[in-house]
């Protein structure tokens, strides 16, 4: 129960709406699996725009979720994230809750996240509760792996995180670094297959073998000492070096759980494997996949490179390429006192 650490500002009436605009994120990869230390994962991660979530709450007579596309997983989560803020912090008004877009599910872009994220914001603001980003997730159970949603929603930009602790608290940020303006991503999304989540996800990660405690160390050593730097120096080279040499490691680690290879869908490997030998690009997946991506030195190479990969016949019709920039600040909160969207 978090009940008691959640003040609610009784001076003042809830307003009339709160909606909250939410970016995505692409998972770098985990320094540390394992726990060689003791912590296990700590995860490098990039905030982008072009992706997010929106989300808008009001009154209403009864609590009602409304999603895009009928999609009745998703209405039954949100629900019960909604349920578990109601209980936890007495303020059970009923809310309808309308979710305008979202990312794709289970794509590696953090949407499960920050749809949890974006509707515990927008209940606090709502309601003016006090209520943070860390405890948020935690109520919600976000946040059992990587923290660097949870820290992107906040505040963007590329962020380290230190692993999830023994309190139940999600990770704690150890660095944030601005990503340089003139970079862009270049993004290879499949929409025909969901990267692992769920239990298989979880009987994945537990089928694989201990991650060698010299390899958390090297990855470690690249994430401080090579990405961090380059990023902060805008000096675009060691850091695709050092984004690529992570994303290898990690990916040949997990390529058992994905058919063998650090992707999961073949078609995205054949146009990142493709681009590798002859741009300097920082290339991977993010988290389970299938979305691929390769970061870029500008908008200009992000298209040479677009114009060179379908010319040489290696994009699937299937597959979409999507050029985006990273995103240095969190999430939107707006309040307002005009009616709700259905007039109630």
């Amino acid at each position: 129960m978090f009940t008691n650490s959640v003040s609610i500002a009784t001076r003042s009436a809830p307003h009339l709406s709160a909606s909250v605009e939410a970016p995505a994120r692409l998972h770098l990869g985990f320094l540390d699996p394992s726990g060689s230390l003791g912590r296990r994962f700590a995860s490098l991660g990039l905030v982008i725009d072009g992706m997010g979530t929106g989300l808008q709450l009001a009154p209403a007579s009864r609590n009602e979720v409304v999603v895009p596309g009928q999609d009745d997983a998703l209405r039954t989560r949100l629900a019960g994230y909604l349920a578990t803020l109601q209980h936890e912090t007495g303020a059970s008004q009923p809310v309808r809750v309308t979710v305008m877009y979202t990312p794709p599910a289970h794509s590696g872009f953090g949407s499960g996240t920050q749809l949890a994220l974006a509707l515990g914001r927008a209940f606090a603001s709502l309601h003016r509760l006090a209520l943070g980003t860390r405890r948020i997730a935690a109520l919600l159970g976000r946040g059992a792996r990587s923290g660097v949603g949870i820290a992107g929603f906040d505040q963007g930009g590329l962020l380290l995180d230190g692993g999830p602790g023994s309190d139940g608290m999600p990770a704690p940020l150890l660095a944030r670094a601005a990503f340089p303006g003139a970079w862009r991503v270049l993004l290879v999304l499949d929409g025909r297959i969901d990267g692992l989540h769920g239990s298989a996800e979880r009987c994945a990660m537990d089928g694989l073998p201990p991650f060698p405690e010299a390899l958390a160390a090297k990855l470690c050593h690249q994430a401080v000492m090579r990405v961090l730097p380059a990023a902060l120096e805008a000096d675009f080279e060691p850091f695709a070096a050092g984004i690529s040499a992570i994303q290898q490691a990690i990916g040949d680690y997990y390529a058992p759980a994905q058919g063998g290879s650090m992707y999961t869908s073949p078609d995205v490997e054949r146009v990142l494997e493709w681009i590798r030998p002859r741009w300097r690009a920082g290339i991977g997946q993010s988290s389970w996949g299938p979305t691929g991506f390769a970061i870029l030195p500008s908008a200009a190479r992000a298209e040479e490179i677009i114009a060179a990969v379908r010319a040489a016949g290696v994009v699937h019709p299937a597959l979409r390429l999507l050029v985006v920039g990273g995103r240095n600040c969190g999430a939107r909160v707006t309040n307002d006192d005009l009616p709700p969207l259905d007039g109630r």
